[in-house]
C-alpha cells in the first residue's frame, strides 16, 4: 500500500541552509541493552503505585471527555484505537525546573494516528504535550519556519505559496474531516505519572468496546522515576549539594502486564521495542511477548526505524521494509504498518466472537 497522505513539504530554504541536525545520536555510545528486563508488574505493584502517587487534578475532565467520545463511536460500531505518543518526563522537583526526559518527538504516533483515521478508526491520541500531532506534524516538525510556506499577496493578505497549495489542501481536508466527524480526541500528558494514571483511566473507559478497541502503545515511557515522597518542593540548590547531584531513582512498574491482564483483557494490544543493537532486537521483542502475553511487538532499530520494522507475534516474525523507490518518494513506513495491524485486529475480533459462542 502506498501512502496517500502527503509528506511534509521541503522548505524552499532547507537545502541551501545545510542545517546541522543535533537530534541524530551517536549510536556508538549507546548503552548495553543485553541486561535482563525488569519483571512484569503484579497486582500489588499496581495498588501501591496508584495509592502512593496523587492522580492528576484534571483526570475527571479527561474521564468525561473519553466517555463521551467512546460512547459516541461505540453506538455507531466504529472501531477505536488508543495511540500513545511522545516521551514522558520524570520531574526532580515539584516546582519543576529540572527533569529527566525520554527521547521521542512523537513522529511514529502522530503519523500512525493519521493512517488509522484514514482507515476508518476513531483515535484517542494520548500524547506528550507539545509533541507532534496528527496533520499539523507535516509543517511543525521542520528545521525551517512555518512562515516559509506563506506569502503576502498584492492585496496585503496572507496566502499559501503556489507550490504548496495542493498538498496543504489535502492535509487540511483530512484534518477538517476528522474534526467535523469527531474522530480524533487529543489527550495530553507530560510526566510519567500523568501518563500511567491516564492510560489506566482510558483503558477502563474503553472496556465497554471489548475487542473492538485497539491499543497502539508508541509512547516512550520512562524506565525510572523519583517517588513523590522524595521529590523536593522547590528547585534543588547546587551549592547545598556540594556541586554534585545524586538522584536515587526507582524502576517504573511494568504496567503492560496489568493492561493485558486487568485493564483491557479483551482488547488487542500492540507495543514497541526500540533497540540499537540488531543482534538482540528479536530476542528482546519475543521476551516482551512472553513476559506480558499480549498480541504484537513491533521491533525497530534507532538507526533504521523510519525505513523498516519487524512484527513479532507469539508464532511468527515478519519484516516490513520500504523499497528504495518508496524511500526516495518519502513514503511513510506507517503506510505499511497500519494496514497490517488492522488486518490482525480484524482477525482478533473474529476470534473473540467465536470464543463467545
Amino acid at each position: 500500500m502506498s501512502s496517500s497522505i502527503p509528506q511534509q513539504p521541503t522548505s524552499p530554504t532547507a537545502a541551501s541552509h545545510g542545517r546541522v541536525r543535533t537530534s541524530v545520536p551517536d549510536t556508538r555510545s549507546a548503552i548495553d541493552r543485553s541486561i535482563p528486563e525488569f519483571p512484569a508488574a503484579k497486582s500489588i505493584d499496581e495498588d501501591n503505585y496508584f495509592r502512593l502517587h496523587r492522580p492528576p487534578p484534571y483526570l475527571s475532565q479527561i474521564s468525561r471527555d473519553c466517555a463521551d467520545f467512546i460512547n459516541f463511536h461505540h453506538q455507531d460500531n466504529r472501531r477505536i484505537v488508543l495511540v500513545t505518543s511522545g516521551g514522558t518526563t520524570v520531574p526532580l522537583e515539584n516546582n519543576t525546573v529540572r527533569f529527566i526526559d525520554n527521547f521521542s518527538a512523537g513522529t511514529r504516533g502522530a503519523t500512525s494516528a493519521e493512517y488509522f483515521l484514514e482507515n476508518g478508526y476513531a483515535v484517542i491520541f494520548l500524547h506528550r504535550e507539545f509533541s507532534l500531532l496528527p496533520y499539523s506534524r507535516h509543517y511543525s516538525h521542520n528545521t525551517n519556519c512555518f512562515l516559509d510556506y506563506m506569502k503576502e499577496n498584492e492585496n496585503g493578505n496572507v496566502e499559501v505559496n503556489d507550490e504548496y497549495q495542493k498538498e496543504m489542501l489535502v492535509v487540511l481536508r483530512k484534518y477538517r474531516y476528522a474534526q467535523d466527524n469527531n474522530l480524533l480526541l487529543l489527550v495530553p500528558f507530560t510526566t510519567v505519572h500523568q501518563y500511567l494514571f491516564t492510560l489506566k483511566l482510558i483503558a477502563q473507559e474503553l472496556s465497554v468496546t471489548g475487542s473492538e478497541s485497539l491499543f497502539y502503545l508508541a509512547a516512550a515511557v520512562s524506565d525510572f522515576f523519583l517517588p513523590s515522597s522524595r521529590v523536593p518542593e522547590h528547585k534543588i540548590q547546587s551549592q547545598e549539594s556540594g556541586g554534585k547531584l545524586v538522584v536515587d531513582l526507582e524502576p517504573v512498574p511494568k504496567f503492560l502486564s496489568r493492561l493485558v491482564d486487568s485493564w483491557a483483557p479483551i482488547s488487542m494490544i500492540v507495543s514497541f521495542k526500540l533497540e540499537t543493537d540488531n543482534s538482540i532486537l528479536i530476542k528482546k521483542a519475543r521476551g516482551a511477548l512472553e513476559r506480558y502475553s499480549h498480541q504484537l511487538v513491533i521491533g525497530n532499530l534507532l538507526q533504521t526505524r523510519k525505513k523498516e520494522v519487524v512484527f513479532v507475534t507469539p508464532t511468527d516474525e515478519n519484516w516490513y521494509k520500504l523499497s528504495d523507490e518508496q524511500i526516495e518518494s518519502n513514503i511513510d513506513i506507517e503506510s505499511l504498518i497500519i494496514p497490517n495491524i488492522i488486518e490482525m485486529h480484524t482477525k482478533w475480533i473474529e476470534a473473540k466472537k467465536l470464543d463467545a459462542l
